[in-house]
């Protein structure tokens, strides 16, 4: 049997009739093509029966011969074959090996012998180039594989300056990142673009720019799709497609029969979101470009069947030129490109100020890069951020979790809000037992989060982000201010993560145990790449011997093209293959960086549920202070008992009308006091809550959290809290106090009660506002201080604010004013008090005068306030989102 030659990319193959030959994307093949279009084991060839064959192994994208796609094909002399496209794919050409070559004579091509691998035969390769040979033992017409930068199957040459049709690239939609499928489209097909129905407003996904799947695996199962039948997708045993997952409800979606002969996907409520093209919809017509995204799953349609591919973690991210800039054009990350392998852990390190931060920032799509793209499986992931957050993990370098609780606690409160709503307790309780086996903290579940040690706080940081079960886990700083001993068990963590399934990318300063990691990515200061690849090779790139010489030639040579450098070394080369293997391949003449799209951000689904959920865990929490308690207890008392020691003859009501005194001078004071107190109190409670829940805010939005829901939980809560002092500053205020018998509606003291509550809501909300507005917890209180000072001037006790342009138009805007003028409407304050002119004792303030309708404003325009600090708050909270959640 006559040997066969293979070319394809510039190289060739001699294969023996005596082995077969396994040809694919995975570096253990016989034959290994770096091609996104080409699986991991793709095809095999092998002689049979005395003729050589060619023989597909399900791959994702398909084996063409002759214009067709093939699942068996007999080749020899002259045979083309294409794989992953029919006419742009993998060209494979094959030959007969010529006989004239002698024994002796070193072999043009690269000859796989028996038992060995490509990677063992290409030291033969280059042995022989050393020696002058020719590396071609037969010379036919070979297609070069792609140059560094150009794009697998994009014209070139002559071939570009026809316009040859079979050389175009494959189209790419711009919002998906996923190429063209294999086989093209047939007219009255969904994705034809002659097909009018494709049309169907903004959403419709990539029917007009024909983006579909591009999964480089094997389906993990094939449905039959019967026409008329229904498909019922979900968690729950009873449905025709059992998919399990944390994200998965247990009835979540619904292939649904049209009468043309298509198909469209229905979300059923799902707690989640169903994704087309990882977009959320609630319906949606599917084409045979379009992919589906369930929980961890993902679905596409092939002919009268359905293949899900499941996300178990054997996924590649890449980033490609991230740039970021700040300010005047300060560029703070510079062009940024690497690709990480499967199932393994990364660490990012260098110096202060070289970007870390803002590369985790951008790669979880907290921060998108100004240029530049993040791909998740070949998927772009700003584009495809609502889909695909749920699939990955992020543990900041502050704790996530609130330290009031106990770890079992805290986990099911993660739990209840990440989890679909129909999910059981007995589920939820099964997934935190079993990740709380895994990361060993099983005997800690009872402590509170405050108790335990510093790596065990950040075990508990990371068992929250692995209930959803994520496949790629990003930490910033875990191991900062732990000791040594510490930091190698948390990395140590992280190694058995990486190796039980999961991509893990950790940011740190502590290079003591870089050693566990199968890639190391070095930022020079600058925010360019000075270096990736295994550490073990780091330090011979750098020319030094520790970890300390290369930081201090960083800092003694910041000026320095350490990114240049990079691109021009051997190691660039391997890391540059990576990346191109990663990426979609681009429409002709559109740029490899092209602005982050916005994801949609999906509908916040189960509002009421994570309302009932946030809002008994922020009572768990305070439950669980007692100091806070005590505080919030002892505040209105003392503010109450104090407003006591003003002497006041008549307390707030008028004299008799037998009595020498025709005014009563404390009753303004009185009334300032108890109204002042309780701005104090209402704002104290609230100044410090969303300023020490910030990092737990902004995961917990990255994850679906309706902000909403978040800020109305905090109103509640706080709000129900501050009414009940109210109450009490007023009880113990009044119990001393002579009042009127009557008010204007209700009695003097319920109404007056009902005025000093609305202020402390209102005050609790600018409070809520503060909490937003700040950075650090330390400036909540020197604001909190001048909060409440100012409140005492805009009584309108102190002095005449009536009647003073500019001072009275101020005073409109504090809550003091308006609670002060409600008290004073009931308590007829306007005649109670002494004239602020003797000589005109009717010139009055018009907001205390003694009608119902008056009342009525001030109360009014009081709870106005606080609602425009709700909005405000509102507002305020989307600076702490991630950018592509932002609405």
């Amino acid at each position: 049997m006559p040997e066969l030659v293979l070319h394809a990319s510039g190289r060739t193959w001699t294969l023996e009739a005596s082995r077969s030959y396994t040809i694919g994307r995975d570096q253990q093949a016989d034959i290994s093509f770096i091609d996104r279009r080409v699986s991991r084991r793709h095809v095999v060839i092998r002689c049979d029966g005395g003729t050589w064959v060619i023989e597909d192994l399900g791959s994702a994208n398909g084996t063409f011969a002759e214009g067709r796609r093939i699942q068996r094909i007999e080749i020899g002399h002259g045979s083309i074959i294409r794989l992953g496209e029919v006419s742009t794919g993998m060209r494979l050409d094959f030959t007969e090996a010529s006989a004239a070559v002698s024994d002796d004579q070193v072999r043009a091509d690269v000859r796989i012998r028996e038992g060995q691998s490509q990677a063992e035969a290409r030291p033969k390769v280059r042995d022989a180039a050393d020696r002058g040979t020719s590396v071609a033992a037969a010379t036919p017409p070979v297609v070069p594989g792609p140059r560094p930068g150009e794009v697998p199957g994009a014209p070139t040459g002559a071939a570009a300056a026809r316009g040859d049709e079979q050389f175009r690239p494959l189209p790419r939609h711009p919002a998906s990142g996923f190429a063209r499928a294999a086989v093209p489209p047939t007219p009255g097909d969904a994705g034809d673009p002659r097909d009018s129905r494709r049309s169907e407003g903004p959403a419709a996904g990539p029917r007009g720019a024909a983006a579909a799947l591009s999964i480089d695996r094997d389906p993990s199962g094939v449905y039959p799709l019967v026409l008329g039948q229904r498909l019922r997708i979900g968690r729950g045993p009873e449905n025709e497609l059992v998919v399990e997952g944390p994200y998965v409800s247990r009835h979540h979606a619904e292939f649904r029969p049209l009468p043309d002969g298509r198909f469209e996907i229905v979300d059923l409520g799902s707690h989640n979101g169903t994704y087309v093209n990882g977009q959320p919809v609630d319906r949606r017509i599917i084409g045979p470009y379009d992919i589906v995204g369930v929980g961890h799953s993902t679905f596409r349609l092939a002919g009268d069947r359905l293949e899900e591919f499941v996300d178990t973690g054997e996924v590649s991210f890449t980033a490609r030129n991230l740039t970021v800039t700040v300010g005047r054009g300060k560029t703070i990350l510079d062009d940024v490109s690497f690709g990480v392998p499967e199932k393994s852990l990364v660490a990012v390190i260098g110096p202060s100020g070289s970007g870390k931060s803002t590369l985790l920032r951008a790669l979880t799509g907290y921060r998108p890069a100004d240029r530049g793209q993040v791909f998740y499986d070949h998927r772009d992931l700003y584009a495809q951020f609502a889909e695909l957050r749920h699939r990955i993990g992020l543990v900041p370098q502050d704790d996530i979790l609130h330290k009031e609780l106990t770890v079992d606690v805290a986990l099911k409160y993660a739990a209840r809000l990440r989890f679909p709503g129909d999910t059981k307790a007995a589920e939820r309780k099964a997934r935190i037992d079993e990740v709380l086996q895994e990361l060993r903290l099983d005997v800690h579940r009872g402590k509170k989060v405050a108790s335990l040690s510093g790596g065990q706080r950040k075990r508990v940081s990371v068992a929250l982000e692995l209930l959803t079960k994520p496949s790629l886990l990003f930490l910033d700083e875990p191991t900062s201010g732990l000791d040594p001993g510490l930091d190698r068990n948390v990395m140590k963590l992280l190694r058995e993560l990486a190796d039980d399934g999961r991509t893990v990318l950790v940011v740190t300063h502590s290079v003591a145990e870089l050693s566990m990691c199968d890639r190391v990515l070095v930022l020079a200061p600058g925010g360019s790449v000075a270096y990736f690849g295994p550490p073990g090779e780091a330090l011979d790139f750098f020319g030094h011997e520790s970890w300390a010489d290369v930081f201090s030639a960083f800092e003694d040579h910041r000026e320095d093209d350490w990114g240049g450098r990079w691109r021009a070394s051997r190691q660039y080369d391997r890391c540059a293959a990576e990346i191109d293997s990663a990426e979609p391949p681009q429409q002709s003449g559109t740029p490899a960086t092209q602005p982050p799209a916005r994801a949609r951000r999906p509908k916040p689904q189960g509002w009421l549920g994570q309302l009932w959920t946030l809002m008994r865990r922020y009572a768990s929490v305070i439950a669980s202070d007692k100091g806070f308690m005590a505080l919030m207890l002892l505040l209105p008392a003392v503010l109450g008992g104090v407003s006591c020691l003003v002497p006041a003859t008549f307390g707030l009501a008028p004299p008799p009308p037998d009595s020498r005194f025709r005014y009563n001078q404390e009753s303004g004071t009185i009334l300032l006091v108890l109204v002042v107190g309780m701005c104090f109190s209402g704002a104290a409670n609230s100044v410090r809550e969303l300023i020490k829940e910030r990092v737990i805010y902004e995961r917990e939005r990255a994850t679906g959290l309706s902000r909403s829901a978040y800020l109305m939980s905090k109103v509640i809560v706080l709000g129900l809290i501050t009414a009940v002092q109210g109450v009490v500053i007023c009880a113990i205020g009044f119990s001393v106090r002579q009042l009127p018998a009557q008010g204007l509606l209700m009695p003097t003291a319920v109404e007056v009660c009902v005025v000093i509550s609305a202020l402390g809501f209102t005050t609790m909300m600018f409070g809520l506002v503060i909490s937003a507005l700040v950075r650090t917890p330390e400036k909540t209180m020197p604001l909190l201080v001048m909060f409440a000072v100012v409140q005492v001037v805009f009584t309108g006790v102190l002095f005449q604010l009536f009647d003073s342009p500019g001072i009275e138009q101020i005073g409109w805007l504090m809550p003091a004013r308006w609670a002060v003028a409600g008290a004073g409407t009931t308590l007829d304050l306007a005649h109670t008090m002494p004239p602020w002119n003797v000589d005109k004792p009717d010139d009055v303030d018009p907001l205390w005068a003694h009608t119902v309708t008056q009342w009525g404003i001030d109360l009014g325009v009081l709870l106005a306030i606080g609602l425009v600090c709700g909005f405000a708050v509102a507002r305020l909270l989307r600076r702490h989102e991630p950018e592509v959640m932002r609405d």
